[in-house]
């Protein structure tokens, strides 16, 4: 085993201390944090929504009415939703549709499919969040230097974006919160030198304009597609509370929401001040701003659409390593950039998520095209949360009739936002969607894979080896394989051990070793479970390591196996020196060598036509990514990496019909003629 830091490893020794979670503690800097890395979506969205609902005409009833919808919509589905309600849904800290499905799984199987479609759709929405945030802010240029080529400029900042990921999240969210609290500090001050100008724009506070609107307005029910626009970060938010903590989100959510709303009634304000004019070409967002303050607004504006994209990106993080707890997502490379927990950097989903927003922007070229297709998808994100809400409201013993009366409130209002952004699928939405369903598909492809490779597992007692493992490791006619010899078993019970295991020690090439260790890992429901147990099989000759580690703790099994074993030596419960004769004399360490059993796909398989499509595709992908000592965190120098094949039905009827090896009197004649 290689050395790894002591202070690394303290928590595998302090279970409890590796438990702890994020509370509802309210502290300023988590405050700042949770500005700079929670609202960057809905944040920056008044660059861009209320030019997306009145996109010609100005009209008065349309810009009351859309704001009206605005508010109620930040009122109903941002804070009572998710901010007052969803927040609770935590799993010990942690939030997202995966930490709710952790949350709910066992209630049923059809759950599974719930969080596959409402997690695919989370990330396939949030490649268009970057681009359409920073290019909004990038475009107010063009009101001072007209021929601006904005493309470059958008790519470049996209980019640098992705490349400060590898730092961490709480020092993005350090640097980015002042800058955030400047944002929508302006907004509010920008906000209300609009409404001064026009204070009887504040009537759109009352619901009869956003009713007046969706049922008296021609086409009106269709500007939904472009008010939801205003929410889209909200299920961002709640997939981020594991970064800073319901108590800082809920305080600053108030700071937040009220900057919003400003510069919202702002925006209206001004346009109700132009009514009868054409918006086309002009953003009411910048407008608010006198011309000296300009370059200034466009300055800090894409600094938050920067920050912007911090949300969603942070996010998708948080959903690749919480699919991949659950089986539901290749087991890809994780890093820890900082000892906080929460933080995480997925390296392979930072690179996706790059090129797919570089696509966007040459696709789309500009934001206004952008918000055609922007929404669609997230729609259906809060829609699954609102279904695994729901179980989660009856498995805590709410009334039968509240939770029905939950579903259809907020299935009606989600419902609602869907049909309307349907209208968005030939300009664009296609594309999220079509990203979304290639998610989907890789979800259950891995986790179909999963529950087929364990059916298709075979156990057998231990302890009918135990006797057959002393002998071979006393055996000295077979040479010593290792000291210590490793296997990660998938076994659940400690009684049993995989038949290719048993297989791989006495017959693929015997394996003498002085000892044999059996690890299991066990992923917890819980995020930040670190326990582990261990069992005696074999006096001095087999033992059994137990882990149990929640859904977000990094496997640095190579690290834990070291801590487990260094404190079995403080116990005087195993003697890890070296048995070789010259080696025990100098009490010299005794070595590690760990075996992984990866499973290939056999060519002796008749399968049914559904599962061989799933094993096709998932061994397809499989090829990828890294294989499964990377992913346990195991020293490369010290592990031997066996393939096995995966039989998932053998052919049944082969038509082999033998033949004399002699030939007969005809087949010479033949032959000879």
């Amino acid at each position: 085993m290689t050395a790894e830091s002591t202070a690394n490893s303290e928590s595998i020794a302090n279970p409890a201390h590796a438990a702890s979670h994020h509370t509802s503690r309210i502290t300023t800097a988590g405050v700042l944090v949770a500005l700079g890395i929670i609202y960057g979506d809905i944040g920056t969205s008044p660059l861009y929504v209320m030019k997306a609902i009145v996109p010609g005409l100005i009209d008065a009833n349309l810009v009351y009415g859309g704001i009206s919808c605005v508010f109620w919509t930040l009122t109903l589905q941002t804070t009572l939703k998710y901010v007052l309600l969803t927040l609770n849904a935590d799993n010990n800290g942690e939030g997202g549709i995966f930490s709710l499905f952790a949350l709910v799984r066992r209630r049923g199987a059809w759950l599974s499919v719930v969080a596959i479609i409402g997690g695919a759709a989370l990330m396939a929405d949030g490649v268009i969040t970057p681009p359409i945030s920073v290019s909004s802010a990038i475009e107010g240029l063009q009101a001072v230097y007209p021929t601006l080529p904005t493309v470059p400029i958008v790519i470049g900042i996209i980019v640098g974006l992705f490349l400060l990921q590898s730092f961490g999240t709480q020092m993005v969210g350090k640097a980015f919160g002042p800058i955030m609290l400047v944002w929508f500090s302006m907004l509010a001050g920008l906000g209300v030198s609009g409404i001064l100008q026009h204070p009887e724009v504040l009537q759109a506070l009352n619901p009869y304009y956003a009713y007046s609107l969706l049922v008296n307005t021609p086409g009106g029910f269709w500007l939904l597609g472009a008010v939801f626009l205003c929410t889209t970060g909200a299920e961002a938010l709640y997939s981020d509370l594991g970064h800073c903590g319901k108590g800082n989100i809920r305080i600053s959510w108030v700071f937040v929401k009220t900057c919003l709303l400003l510069n919202y009634f702002g925006q209206g304000a001004w346009m109700v001040a132009h009514q009868g004019e054409q918006l086309a070409g002009r953003n009411p967002f910048y407008a608010l701003m006198p011309s000296w303050f300009l370059l200034t607004g466009i300055a800090i504006a894409t600094l938050a659409a920067i920050i912007a994209s911090q949300a969603l990106i942070t996010g998708s993080f948080t959903l690749v390593a919480e699919a991949i707890r659950l089986n539901m997502w290749p087991k890809v490379k994780l890093n820890y950039p900082t000892d906080v927990k929460g933080q995480l950097f997925v390296p392979s989903m930072n690179r996706l998520l790059l090129l797919g927003c570089i696509g966007i922007v040459l696709y789309f070229r500009k934001s206004e095209n952008m918000e055609a297709a922007y929404g669609l998808a997230i729609t259906v994100t809060m829609m699954m949360t609102t279904l695994l809400l729901s179980v989660w409201l009856r498995a805590r013993k709410v009334p039968l009739p509240l939770v029905i009366l939950f579903v259809l409130v907020y299935g009606g209002i989600e419902g609602s936002f869907l049909v309307a952004n349907l209208i968005k699928f030939p300009h664009g939405g296609w594309v999220s969607v079509a990203l979304g369903l290639v998610l989907m598909g890789v979800m259950y492809v891995w986790l179909r894979a999963y529950y087929i490779k364990r059916r298709l597992t075979e156990f057998v007692p231990i302890k009918s080896y135990l006797d057959g493992i002393k002998m071979l490791s006393a055996d000295e006619s077979i040479p010593k394989y290792a000291t210590h010899l490793v296997f990660m078993s998938s076994a659940e019970r400690g009684t049993e051990i995989e038949q290719k295991i048993i297989y791989s020690i006495f017959q693929k090439r015997p394996k003498r070793a002085d000892i044999y260790w059996f690890v299991h890992v066990d992923t917890t429901d819980q995020p930040y479970t670190m326990e582990y147990s261990v069992k005696e099989l074999a006096p001095d000759d087999a033992y059994r390591i137990n882990f149990r580690l929640g859904f977000r703790v990094e496997q640095k099994i190579n690290l834990y196996f070291r801590k487990v074993i260094e404190e079995m030596v403080r116990n005087k419960e195993v003697d890890i020196t070296s048995r070789y004769e010259s080696l025990s004399k100098q009490h010299v360490t005794g070595d590690f060598r760990f075996i992984v059993l990866e499973r290939y796909l056999s060519v002796e398989n008749d399968f049914p036509f559904v599962e061989k499509l799933v094993m096709q595709s998932y061994f397809y992908l499989k090829q990828f990514i890294a294989s499964e000592d990377k992913y346990f965190g195991l020293d490369t120098s010290s592990v031997k990496v066996e393939k096995v094949p995966l039989v998932l039905a053998p052919v049944q009827n082969v038509l082999l019909t033998r033949i004399s090896a002699t030939p007969t009197a005809a087949q010479v004649r033949q032959e000879i003629g």
